[in-house]
C-alpha cells in the first residue's frame, strides 16, 4: 500500500493585509497525495490552488488545520530542510529559477547550497539535464534558451535536489504550445520513469486531462476529486464554477444534450472519434 506523501488536514488560509484579514483562500481543504502519484489541481484564479501549493513546502504555513509532508508538520521549524528536500517546486516564470550564467551551473546551485561533495554534483547534475531532454544545452547561457527550455532547467535544478515530489505552480502559464508540450511531457516521464511524485497545478484542461488524479478547487475548497475521465464527467458542475471541460467532452455532452446516447468518459481525441463511429454504425 501507498504511503501519502502530503496531507492537509481541514487547512485553512487568510492573507493578513494592511487594514486585517483579508477573505479565507483554504476554507477547510483536506487532501491526500499518494507517493508516485501523478496529481492535477484544477481551478480558476482565485480558487486558491496556487496558495495550496506553496503550503506543499512551508513557503506557507496554515492560519488553521495542518499540512504534513511525510509525516513531518510544515509548522515545525526543525523540519523545515527537510521538507524543502522531500518537495521541490517549480514556479510559473522561469526566469525567477534561474540564478547562474550557464545550465550546468545553474542546475548545480541547490545540491552546492545542500553540501552534497562535488562529485556527487557533477552526477546528479548530469542525470538532471538527461531526465528533461537539457544535457546538450549544458554550456548554453539560459537566457538564450527559449521559454519551455528555461521550465526544463529550472525542473533540472528542483531534480537535482533528489525530492521524492515535484509540485509545479502554472508551470506553462507563461509558455507557447511547443513549450508547454515539451514541459508536460518531461513532468509525465520523470512520473513514470523514476517515480517521483507529481502535483501540477494548472488551469489548462488538457494538462489535466493528463494527470492520474484530479483535484478540482473552487472558492477555497476541493469540490470534486477523482480520475480524470470522472471529473470531466460533471460538465454542469464545472461550468456553474466558471471552468470549461475538454473539448471532446464538450462535444459529446452538447450531442448528448440534443438526446443522442454517447459516452461522456471518451476523453481522448481517438475515444471521442470511435464513440461518434459507433454511434453512426
Amino acid at each position: 500500500m501507498s504511503q501519502d506523501i502530503i496531507r492537509a488536514e481541514e487547512v485553512r488560509f487568510s492573507y493578513t493585509t494592511a487594514e486585517g484579514v483579508a477573505p479565507v483562500v483554504l476554507d477547510g481543504v483536506d487532501l491526500k497525495i499518494e507517493e508516485g502519484s501523478f496529481v492535477a489541481v484544477l481551478g480558476h484564479n482565485g480558487s486558491g490552488k496556487s496558495t495550496l501549493a506553496k503550503h506543499m513546502n512551508a513557503i506557507l504555513l496554515p492560519t488553521g488545520g495542518a499540512v504534513y509532508v511525510s509525516g513531518m508538520d510544515t509548522a515545525d521549524e526543525a523540519h523545515l530542510l527537510d521538507i524543502r528536500r522531500t518537495v521541490g517546486m517549480v514556479f510559473q516564470n522561469p526566469d525567477n529559477q534561474i540564478v547562474a550564467n550557464v545550465v550546468e551551473e545553474d542546475v548545480a546551485f541547490a545540491p552546492e547550497n545542500l553540501g552534497v561533495p562535488p562529485e556527487e554534483i557533477r552526477r546528479r547534475v548530469d542525470d538532471a539535464l538527461k531526465a528533461v531532454g537539457m544535457y546538450e544545452f549544458r554550456e548554453h547561457a539560459p537566457h538564450l534558451l527559449s521559454g519551455g527550455q528555461k521550465q526544463r532547467v529550472a525542473i533540472a535544478g528542483v531534480i537535482a535536489m533528489q525530492p521524492r515530489c515535484i509540485v509545479l505552480d502554472e508551470p506553462t502559464a507563461m509558455l507557447d504550445p511547443v513549450g508547454r508540450r515539451e514541459v508536460l511531457t518531461t513532468i509525465k516521464n520523470l512520473n513514470r520513469t523514476s517515480g517521483v511524485t507529481v502535483v501540477l497545478i494548472t488551469h489548462h484542461m488538457d494538462e489535466a486531462a493528463q494527470a492520474d488524479r484530479l483535484v478540482v478547487m473552487a472558492r477555497g475548497k476541493v469540490i470534486a476529486d477523482g480520475t480524470p475521465k470522472e471529473v470531466f464527467q460533471r460538465v454542469e458542475e464545472l461550468k456553474a464554477v466558471g471552468l470549461t471541460v475538454p473539448e471532446t467532452t464538450e462535444l459529446l455532452w452538447e450531442l448528448r444534450q440534443d438526446g443522442l446516447d454517447l459516452p461522456l468518459d471518451a476523453l481522448s481525441d481517438e475515444e471521442c472519434a470511435d464513440a461518434l463511429y459507433q454511434l453512426l454504425q
